[in-house]
């Protein structure tokens, strides 16, 4: 029986990608996960995946994967998400919020102006999107005394990648997290960011091998990279700690968490902290 049996989890933008990997690592240790996304149909996105294909490998790896077709952009349908989540679980143990909206031309080197104010967009599912979900998870995680609530950020934080909006928006996350984070404590309710590197998605991959200089970049050193899965694996091992309670309010490089609880990617690689190259997190535990 996995560490996670018993525990319902939600993550979010998980049709593929970093989502996708978080939510086969909490189902392979037991954890039921809600999946959300917007792809249902395959082939009606340019990149592979589905939160139907994402719940039954959810449900071959030992947990169960129940698929919901989420636009985080729409409150109405998230908040129909976490009614469901109420309804047929009773509870909820972990959200990872990692919905983003990515705009084609993210790794265009034009500056801010140059590109379309529709690039905004990376706030309202990004940020904003971060905000209504938690929202809704609190009103369930508060009363039952216990949670982990989980946002998906980067070194972007603190270290210019790629434009003006993207930086922003993950800086605003990590001060979300860490301001729920004060208010959650009493309730028992963890808060927590989490700064990613490379990533082997889907996306990452197509860019890589399409965009010539690409992987020259200081984020996208491919010698840097983890399996989608990598992050899913330390927010496994954050909901089983019984103490995840004391790392609340800080943002925490996904490479050192994983040191601290002895986590490897799924090849066995020791995934390295960029923390000397690309910045320090600036919230640390309350």
């Amino acid at each position: 029986m996995g560490a996670l049996a018993g525990k319902v989890a939600v993550v979010t933008g998980a049709s593929r990608g970093i989502g996708k990997g978080i939510a086969l690592a909490l189902a392979e240790q037991g954890c039921t996960v809600y999946v959300t996304g917007r792809t249902m149909t395959p082939g009606s996105h340019p990149l592979p995946g589905t939160v139907g294909d994402t719940a039954a490998k959810c449900t071959a790896r030992g947990g169960k994967g129940v698929a919901v077709q989420v636009d985080h952009a729409f409150d109405d349908q998230v908040a129909d998400l976490f009614d469901r989540v109420r309804r047929r679980s009773g509870r909820l143990d972990i959200l990872v919020n990692n919905a983003f909206s990515l705009p084609e031309d993210l790794t265009d080197p034009a500056p801010f102006w140059e590109k379309p104010l529709t690039n905004w967009e990376m706030f309202d599912v990004g940020v904003r999107s971060n905000f209504v979900a938690a929202w809704h998870a609190a009103s369930i995680m508060a009363p039952q005394g216990s949670g982990l609530i989980v946002a998906i950020s980067g070194y972007t934080g603190v270290s210019y990648t790629y434009g003006v909006v993207f930086g922003t928006a993950k800086s605003a996350a990590d001060r979300m997290a860490r301001d729920m984070a004060v208010e959650l404590k009493p309730h028992g309710v963890s808060s927590i960011s989490l700064w990613q590197g490379l990533t082997w998605t889907e996306r990452a991959q197509r860019n890589l091998s399409t965009i010539p200089g690409l992987d020259g970049q200081a984020a996208t050193l491919p010698q840097n990279g983890c399996s989608p899965e990598f992050p899913g694996r330390v927010i496994a091992a954050l909901a089983a700690d019984p103490d995840v309670l004391a790392r609340t309010g800080g943002t925490y490089i996904t490479a050192e968490l994983a040191g601290d609880y002895g986590i490897t990617d799924i090849d066995g690689a020791v995934i390295p902290s960029l923390r000397a190259t690309r910045g320090d997190p600036i919230w640390s535990a309350l």
